[in-house]
This record gives structure tokens, sequence and C-alpha cells, in this order.
């Protein structure tokens, strides 16, 4: 009999260490925990700095609160990841999991800490536009992913969605629709808000129709157990992720710049990612190798400034790639502020210089996002909108605070109380906003290029991408 049970034991993630443990004690006794995920951009990636994406962070930082490492295991969605969990093979599941009855029959759920909306999505310039489902004359074809969440809210809405015609598209997430709806494959897909509100960055022809069902709760899946450690352990540190603000940090990271979306300069930035960027490639990295800096970031920031025209002019004089001032070139070390080259490897510089003024006890990206705002209008505006900030009782080390004080040094009210006085806060705001936005639609460009699913479309002379 003991060996019968040491060989069960073994084939569960949760080993038999010692049975009067409890299943957080077993975690921490193995010394990792084993979180089941689903590459997406809203929930894991890896990049060209490792993983990341809101649930990787999140698992992350879990991990570290139960001192333990983290292990993550991919599957193709979140009922496959519900799976992982049911069958043993990962103490939990943070892959985006909106909270269903399916799946309640199958885990328990920890704390909610997102929502999304089932969204009908479609082409502009394609297929027919739907405002209201009720309205439509003749019955559509809507393919939608393999989610039981989003198919349960489907169920519960009412006789509207009679005119649609609902077809599950096996084995494809909401991304995969999405891009076949950009391809004129499928005219309506059924996607989540959420990730909608992301890749539309990367498919800007798209267009939301009406939300079909009331929003869906999202949550961390769980054993069903008798004994709730791992349950407990997780609602404490949502609550503290909560009331310490991480949890507000890492949801702005991810999303905070994604909610304004311009159709027009998306367009734009993907036309000169193709014709100019090609240009301009090898000088940002190489200027990267030599600040330390990211070369999409410095690409970004680039393209911010002058939409990498090497001889772009402001009205104040401002001139270049990276568009310097003289007497930032002249800081730098930059005598030709016209000369592509040396404008990238001054600006780079610059960057690098504003960042090292950053308190070093800030950790990344908001040390970053800070850099970027005093890049465009000078650090002393920075410290005041930081001191601000803390007068107002927000946190001057995070982003998402200091990004609420900026807009106030336009007012006469608070800069008059500042000393540096008036500055253009909300045009660093939007500075901000829109290089995490280049930056982003540069990195999944990277990520699109090494998956061998868009290699084989390139070598088949399919498009495999927009940003392509």
């Amino acid at each position: 009999m003991d060996l019968l049970v040491a060989s069960l034991c073994l084939s569960l993630i949760h080993g038999c260490a010692d049975a009067r443990d409890s299943v957080l004690e077993q975690i921490q006794a193995r010394g990792e925990v084993v979180v089941a995920t689903r590459a997406a951009p809203t929930t894991y990636f890896e990049g060209e700095n490792g993983p990341a994406g809101l649930e990787y962070d999140l698992a992350r930082e879990f991990a570290r609160y139960i001192g333990v490492r983290l292990r993550i295991v991919t599957a193709d969605d979140a009922d496959a990841a519900v799976a992982l969990v049911a069958g043993g093979r990962a103490d939990l599941a943070a892959a985006g999991i909106g909270i269903s009855r399916q799946r309640r029959q199958r885990v328990d759920f920890g704390p909610v800490y997102q929502t999304y909306s089932p969204v009908l999505i479609y082409r502009r310039e394609g297929a027919r536009p739907i405002r209201k489902v009720s309205r439509l004359s003749s019955p559509v074809q809507l393919l939608a992913p393999p989610d039981s969440a989003l198919l349960e809210g489907l169920g519960r809405t009412g006789a509207d969605l009679d005119r649609l015609q609902v077809s599950v598209a096996s084995g494809q997430s909401a991304g995969d629709l999405l891009y076949r709806v950009w391809r004129r494959q499928v005219d309506y897909a059924l996607a989540p808000s959420t990730e909608f509100q992301v890749l539309r960055r990367f498919y800007p022809e798209l267009v939301a129709g009406p939300e079909l069902a009331a929003p869906v709760q999202v949550a961390w899946a769980l054993p069903r157990s008798a004994d709730d450690s791992l349950h407990q352990a997780v609602v404490r540190f949502f609550r503290r992720a909560t009331e310490n603000g991480e949890l507000e940090r890492l949801v702005d990271r991810y999303f905070g710049h994604t909610e304004d979306f311009d159709y027009v300069d998306t367009r734009v930035f993907i036309r000169h990612l193709r014709g100019r960027l090609p240009q301009y490639r090898h000088e940002f990295e190489a200027a990267a190798a030599a600040t330390g800096l990211d070369w999409r970031l410095l690409a970004a920031v680039g393209y911010q400034e002058s939409h990498w025209n090497p001889v772009a002019r402001s009205p104040t004089g401002v001139r270049g790639l990276m568009m310097l001032t003289r007497s930032t070139a002249r800081q730098v070390g930059v005598e030709n502020r016209l000369d592509p080259a040396a404008s990238i490897r001054g600006g780079a510089e610059y960057l690098r210089l504003v960042r090292r003024k950053i308190p070093a006890r800030i950790p990344d990206p908001d040390r970053t996002y800070m850099a970027l705002a005093a890049y465009n209008i000078g650090f002393g505006h920075l410290e005041d909108a930081r001191i601000l900030t803390q007068r107002r009782g927000g946190d001057p080390d995070r982003w998402i605070d200091v990004r609420e004080s900026l807009p106030l040094l336009e007012d006469e009210t608070w800069y008059g109380q500042t000393r540096h006085g008036y500055a253009r806060g909300r045009e660093a705001v939007t500075y901000v906003d829109r290089i995490r936005h280049y930056y982003d639609l540069l990195v999944w460009r990277d990520q699109f290029q090494r998956t061998r699913t868009q290699t084989a479309l390139l070598e088949s002379g399919g498009d495999a991408s927009p940003l392509l």
C-alpha cells in the first residue's frame, strides 16, 4: 500500500513530502509554484528581455510572496489551462480566465481582479457595420473562440442573439480570429474586449461592434480541495496587491496606454515601419548598444519626435530625427543635428543621462516612463510633478500617480507652487503614452517575425501581419 501511495504521489504535482502538510506548505517545501497560462498580449509573452505580460507579472509576484520559484506551463487556451489545474498538473492557472458555470464544476476561483465584455468585431470597409444586433434584417455568421465564459454569456443574453448564427472555431484563440477578420477570411468574430483593446493596435482596420453580453469576471483558477491554504494565500496576495497599488500599476503597465486609439496615426506608423525604419534600424541598434537602452524604445522616441524624418524641424528650431535643441546637441556632442546617425546617438545619450537622474529606487517600467516625460518637458518639471504628487497624497515613485499630476503644471493654482513654473504637462502624458504604443508595436513586430506560423505565411506569400 505504501508503494502504491508513493507512486500516486509522484504523479501529482503537489507530491507527498508529508501528508500532514497543507497544499501551500507542500508548494513551499517543493520550492516552486507551477502556474498555467496562455500566450497572448494580455497574459504572457516572450520578449527580447524575457517573459512579460500581466498574468506573468502577477504570477511572478505571487511566487515571491510565498517564497518560491515560478515555473510557467503554457496551454492553448483558458479551458486548457483550467484542465491542467483540475488534473493536478499545475498549482493554479493565471491566464485571463473568465468565470463560467462550466469551469466552476472543475476548479475554484480566487478574487476577481478584472472584467471584460464579449464584443462583436468586424473590419471597417469590409463587412457591413453592426451597431445593434436587434436591428439586423437578416442573420449573420459569428465565429467565436472555444471559451466557455464568452459562450455562456451569450446564452444568457436573450432574444436579440437570434439574429447571430454562432459557430465555435475549435483550436483557435480570440487573437487568431481577429487575424482572420483582418485577412477578410471571416466577416465577424467574438472576442473579449480586453484582448481587442490591445490587438486593435496591430490590426487597426478592425472595429468593435456592440457588447453582446454582460461583463465577465476574471480570476485565477485553483484546485477544488478541502484544504484552502493555497486559496487563502491567493486572497491575501491580491488584497495586498490592491492595497499597495501593485495591481493597479501592473494593469496600467499593460492596458493604461491602450485606451486612446488613433486609427490614422497607427496606419501611418505601420507605413513608416515598412518604409523608413529599415534605413535607421542599424543606427538605433548601435545607439542602444552604446547606452544600454532598448533599441525599440529609442526607435519609438525617434518616431514620436519626427516620424523618423532626419530633416524635421519645429517652429521653435528643434531639428533632426530625434529633434534635439541646440543646447542638448552641444551637451551630448552632436555637431550636425541633421545627420541621422549623430541625432540618434545624441538622443540616446540624452535619454540615458535623464534616466540616470531618476532615483534608482524607482523600478522599471516606471523609471523609464518618468525619464521619457523628462526628455519631453525637462527634468525640473518632472520633479515639480513628483512633488505635487506627494502633496496630493500620491506616490511620487509611481508613474500612474505622477501621470495624474503632470497636467496640473498647466494650472496656475498648482504651477504657482512649483520651482520651475508652467509646463505643458498634458503634452508630456500624451508623449509617454504614444511612445509606449509605438514601443509595443515594435516589440510585437519582432515577436511576429520569430514565430513559425508567421514565417510559414511569409514563405507561402501570405500577408502575415500589417506590421511586417
